[in-house]
């Protein structure tokens, strides 16, 4: 985990926020390595069940949403989120919907106000994965099974200060693709949720928006394209960076049934979730103390694909195997940045090079922004702390 690179990082954070009362030098400010909002987490088949939130389209119309992050410290402790202080770097961009505050209504949880958004998502279309001749890249005539508009990304602000990762799950035109079931009643929706490796332990995320359309098509995700602006592609520094890396591993192990299977190629065979590498988790012992453990320092929903192909001559040498891990942990001493160093992988893409991770590359071409996955994580085991 990265205490001790990050402390001065978490340091200028915290000053920052006690400069706007965000924190309180007499309140133990902690938060949990699971998403306290989330219920019913089922392990197994990768499900949990969601506080629904209801808002308004531009026109008044009904909008659902669930809210999984928040920059600020003791929102994320009321509401039951993660809390992503770096967030905060996507500020002023149009990563960030601007929404206004309506009266009337219905309540929601936590008497969280009614937001009229200014962006909006289509779900009517339906999802077309269509897999190219190595399955991933996808075929072009793919097609994700909903899009935003050309104001909605899942970060929203009401007052300019504090920020929500509030995704769209429903409106007029249908409902997003990992939605399970909707209890309108007592406003809770179960969703599908993926897994995936944090530090070579199984953790379980929730994967709603990607600015990228063949990866939107094959996570069931919104094309969300807005969500490109947030700072800073192939950066994790906590002082600049509204990003996390996300590992995906583009060819490995394949096999239904292969204990080692791994990758996006696996996914679009439809042999599972890809098992993405994920750098950070979000929790934290105390937020006003720098020197205890706070992963979420560093963490952000805003995931920044960078993914990896093994070589063929590693897979001729039979060393294709599982990777649960980006740097070395004693439960999991085979890792993406030794694996990198050592020649057995290559980058998946070709932007800006990732220097928490050895240099590999982010996805898409040179100069480009990168793609971004809004994957909120929701279960992490204890052991992992």
């Amino acid at each position: 985990m990265k205490k001790l690179i990050f402390l001065v990082a978490l340091t200028i954070i915290i000053v920052s926020c006690k400069k706007d009362s965000l924190i309180s030098d007499n309140e133990l400010k902690s938060t949990p390595n699971n998403m306290a909002s989330v219920t019913e987490i089922d392990t197994i088949n990768a499900t949990g069940v969601f506080p629904m939130y209801r808002g308004q389209d531009a026109n008044g119309g009904d909008v659902f949403y669930v809210i999984t992050e928040s920059n600020d410290v003791d929102k994320a402790i009321e509401l039951g989120l993660n809390w992503s202080p770096k967030l905060i770097h996507a500020m002023g961009t149009v990563a960030v919907q601007t929404a206004t505050v309506v009266t009337g209504g219905a309540k929601n949880p936590h008497d969280f106000p009614i937001l009229k958004f200014a962006g909006n998502v289509d779900f009517s279309p339906v999802n077309k994965l269509v897999p190219g001749p190595d399955l991933f890249p996808l075929d072009p005539a793919s097609e994700p099974g909903s899009v935003g508009d050309a104001a909605y990304s899942p970060l929203v602000t009401f007052d300019g200060k504090i920020l929500y990762d509030a995704a769209h799950i429903a409106n007029s035109t249908g409902v997003h693709d990992k939605v399970i079931s909707m209890d309108k009643v007592n406003m809770t929706v179960k969703i599908q949720l993926t897994k995936g490796f944090y530090e070579g332990f199984s953790i379980l995320y929730t994967s709603t928006e990607t600015s990228d359309n063949d990866l939107a098509a094959l996570e069931d995700n919104t094309f969300a394209p807005n969500m490109n602006a947030a700072p800073n592609p192939g950066d994790d520094k906590s002082f600049r960076s509204a990003r996390e890396a996300i590992i995906p591993v583009i060819n490995g192990p394949m096999g239904v049934d292969n204990p080692n299977r791994q990758g996006l190629r696996s996914a679009v065979a439809g042999e599972g979730d890809p098992l993405n590498i994920f750098q950070e988790q979000a929790g934290c012992q105390d937020a006003s103390d720098p020197s205890a453990f706070c992963d979420a320092a560093a963490y952000s929903p805003f995931w920044d694909a960078t993914p990896v192909m093994w070589t063929d001559s590693a897979i001729a040498a039979g060393m294709q195997t599982r990777v649960k891990t980006d740097k070395h942990e004693i439960i999991a001493p085979i890792n993406i940045i030794e694996l990198y160093a050592d020649g057995f992988l290559l980058p998946g893409g070709m932007g800006v090079r990732n220097a928490s991770l050895g240099g590999i590359n982010v996805a898409g071409p040179a100069g480009g922004p990168g793609i971004i996955i809004n994957c909120p994580i929701v279960f992490v085991p204890d052991d992992a702390r």
